[in-house]
């Protein structure tokens, strides 16, 4: 899972990010493409919220979760549940499968992910999604950086959480 947050756990404001973090996607990039071949699962809303340029996301399987049994794009696989979003990734040969929002999904995932990716971006109040709430105690933080990154609206750290 990978998430950008503010200091609330606020992800998302309108259909998009609340602010400018060219680090943090270039990191985003490198992380979800990756040595290998990864697939990312998104909500319907993500995939909406994701620039004509950017979509499908490129050198990734793109899976949207959607109730729409009717709604397909080109270059997403679709997904109705979980277990089929995974299925999906596993049949492609996928190394890694990120989670990569909206809210909804980072709820659905939560108790089957490895590891929650998460920049904390230093600003507060400035969405109106947030990340679901999850237990910090049953996480161990075991990479943290704090990137000097001058062309970021904010300030940013970013950590790795292992499940123990």
């Amino acid at each position: 899972m990978i998430v950008a947050m503010d200091e609330d756990g606020f992800i998302g404001k309108g259909n998009g990010l609340p602010w400018n973090m060219p680090s943090d996607m270039s990191r985003f990039k490198s992380l979800t493409i990756g040595d290998g071949f990864n697939s990312v699962v998104m909500g319907r809303r993500t995939w909406d919220s994701l620039p004509d340029s950017f979509r499908p996301l490129p050198e990734r399987v793109n899976i949207v979760m959607s109730r729409d049994t009717s709604w397909s794009e080109e270059g997403a696989e679709t997904a109705l549940y979980i277990g089929r979003a995974i299925e999906l990734a596993f049949a492609e040969g996928s190394d890694e499968l990120w989670v990569i929002g909206g809210a909804e999904i980072y709820s659905m995932f939560l108790d089957r992910v490895e590891e929650i990716h998460i920049t904390t971006v230093q600003t507060n109040d400035s969405g109106e999604i947030s990340f679901p709430s999850w237990d910090k105690a049953l996480w161990e933080e075991t990479v943290m950086e704090v990137p000097d990154s001058p062309g970021d609206d904010f300030p940013s750290s970013y950590s790795i959480w292992k499940r123990i």
